[in-house]
This record gives C-alpha cells, sequence and structure tokens, in this order.
C-alpha cells in the first residue's frame, strides 16, 4: 500500500439501537495525561476522526464515535474519549456499554467489573455472566426543577435542568406525542427547545451549554415505566434510552422523592428498547445512577484514508 493511504481500525456496535464506533489503532498521538486533559490533543491532532469516521460516506450523522486509550491510572482497565458529528462530547453511557462489549470481543475483558477513565471522571462498568453490561456513572444531580422557555410555534414549556454526565433539559408534558412516527416533529421540537435555551441564556452550572433535551411521556407497555425521546448536539437523536439522560432522569425522580434507594426505574426509548436503573444516594441531592442496558458487536472494519479521495476526510455538511 502506499504511503498516502492511512488506515484506521475500527469496531463497531449497537447499544439497545443507538451506534458506537470504537477506534482501535491508526491515529495520531494525543498526548498524555487525564482524558480531560487530553481533549485539548484530540482538537489539535485528531478532529479530522469525526467527519472522516462518522460522517459519509463510511458512517452517517448519528454515530458516536469513542476513542480508545490507555488510562495513566493503574485502578483503569483504559480511558476513552467520546465524539459524534457536532464535537467532542463530555460523556457517552450508550458508548461506554458499547466499548466494554467491544473489549470483551478482543478479549481484553472477562465478565466482572472494570474501571474507565472519562473526561468527567471515572466510572465502573460490570459485564454481567449474561452478557448486558452495568455502568455505575458518573455522580448526577437536579440543578433546576421547572424551568420555563418560551419556545417559538410551542409557547411556554417547562423542564428541568440536571446534569448525567452531559447537560440536560428534561421535559414532561410538553411538545409532540412521543412514537416513532412523530420522529421528524419531534426532532423539529426538540431542537426548537434547544434554541430557545441558548437565545434566552438559560444554561447548566457555570454557564455550561445545554446541549442534550429529553421529552417524556407514557410507557408503550408494561416493559417500562416511561418512554423518552433524546435530541443531542449535532441534530441526531438517540435510538438508545440514552444512558447520560437516564441518570439525569434518575437524578431527577430522587430529588422529587419519587425515586428510592433500591427500586429499578425501566427507561424505553423511542424504538421500544429500555435500559434499568438505579440510584445510590451522596450527600445532598446527589446521586450515583446504575444503568443496565445491552449492546452488540457487528463489525470489525479498517477504514482507508486516501489523499486523493476527494471525500477522503468526509463530505462536508
Amino acid at each position: 500500500m502506499s504511503e498516502k493511504l492511512q488506515r484506521i481500525s475500527v469496531i463497531d456496535s449497537h447499544t439497545e439501537g443507538e451506534p458506537t464506533r470504537v477506534v482501535m489503532d491508526g491515529v495520531p498521538d494525543i498526548g498524555g495525561g487525564t482524558m480531560r486533559e487530553r481533549l485539548s490533543g484530540f482538537v489539535e491532532n485528531a478532529d479530522f476522526l469525526r467527519a472522516a469516521l462518522l460522517g459519509e460516506p463510511r458512517g452517517f450523522e448519528a454515530m458516536v464515535g469513542a476513542l480508545l486509550c490507555d488510562s495513566e491510572l493503574e485502578e483503569c482497565e483504559c480511558g476513552v474519549i467520546f465524539f459524534n458529528n457536532a464535537g467532542l462530547l463530555n460523556h457517552c453511557l450508550h458508548g461506554t456499554i458499547g466499548l466494554v462489549k467491544t473489549l470483551e470481543f478482543i478479549g481484553q475483558i472477562t465478565a466482572g467489573e472494570h474501571r474507565i477513565e472519562t473526561p468527567v471522571g471515572i466510572v465502573t462498568a460490570t459485564l454481567n455472566p449474561e452478557g448486558s453490561v452495568t455502568v455505575a456513572n458518573v455522580p448526577s444531580y437536579r440543578y433546576r426543577k421547572s424551568v420555563a422557555v418560551e419556545v417559538s410555534g410551542w409557547g411556554e414549556i417547562m423542564g428541568d435542568i440536571a446534569w448525567g454526565g452531559n447537560w440536560f433539559f428534561l421535559i414532561d408534558g410538553f411538545g409532540p406525542e412521543l412514537s416513532y412516527d412523530n420522529i421528524s416533529i419531534l426532532s423539529d421540537f426538540t431542537l426548537a427547545v434547544m434554541d430557545a435555551l441558548s437565545s434566552a441564556g438559560i444554561t447548566g452550572e457555570n454557564g455550561d451549554r445545554i446541549d442534550h433535551v429529553e421529552v417524556f411521556g407514557p410507557p408503550p407497555d408494561d416493559q417500562s415505566d416511561s418512554r423518552n425521546f433524546v435530541m443531542c448536539p449535532g441534530g441526531q437523536y438517540d435510538r438508545s434510552p440514552c444512558g447520560t439522560g437516564t441518570s439525569a432522569k434518575l437524578a431527577c425522580l430522587y430529588d422529587a422523592g419519587k425515586l428510592k434507594p433500591g427500586s429499578i426505574w425501566r427507561q424505553s426509548s423511542i424504538l421500544k428498547t429500555v435500559f434499568s436503573g438505579r440510584i445510590e444516594p451522596l450527600e445532598g441531592n446527589r446521586v450515583i445512577p446504575i444503568v443496565t442496558g445491552r449492546a452488540w458487536v457487528n463489525s470489525q472494519s479498517v477504514m482507508i484514508i486516501d489523499q486523493d479521495d476527494p471525500f477522503a476526510f468526509g463530505i462536508a455538511r
């Protein structure tokens, strides 16, 4: 092969319908330090991966990328940096589940507990004997409740602001009906809410941008307690129930006195796939969400970047 061809090894999976592409090998060095410290190295040296691997013609916009890294922390099996079509992600719990199944697939881990370093802290992921994965997430909490925002075409919408590894605006009782047939209008609605939050200067703690909007409705069947639709940064909806979004929901339920330690909450996605979750209380209204879901490895491949290809680094939007 010519030196003008760059080869990048990836393994694909989906977690309850939501895709994860784990980047295994063939990328530039992004430096050392914590995963948080390596984010700048990713932006400087590896940001091309977002368009090259997740966009057309090699991927599609809903994919989440996970760059597998060595961790300098002895207690951690590995580190990971998550990214999507819009940029770097603080965290991704569905992606963590996909990463764990990928590590099992290559023989790096077996059933049991494994600590993984993310940019927002260490999470503990348990690969269960029957194949599911349980993630004890980073501390999560409801920041503000019943926040009003005026949304063009919809009027005043109320929601909670919560942290579950990403910042969420959680809506219950407003917006379109939650059904698969309504994905287009749900997408328009949640993107309008995201724009309204930004225009109104409504943020997470310390002025952090709210980059996920989550709408809740009645469960589609007796297998879950609620159904959700989650809009992610970059304009794509989450096919899974969203792990960090479920974490934010669990924190809100606990803060409202609606979820007790030991109780299980089953969150259904717009595709009717389910995450189950519970909480361990911390000080104040903070909790450790513990979320269980399933993922399946569905592809192992080598991506070719040919410098002569006009779309070597993806099709620009």
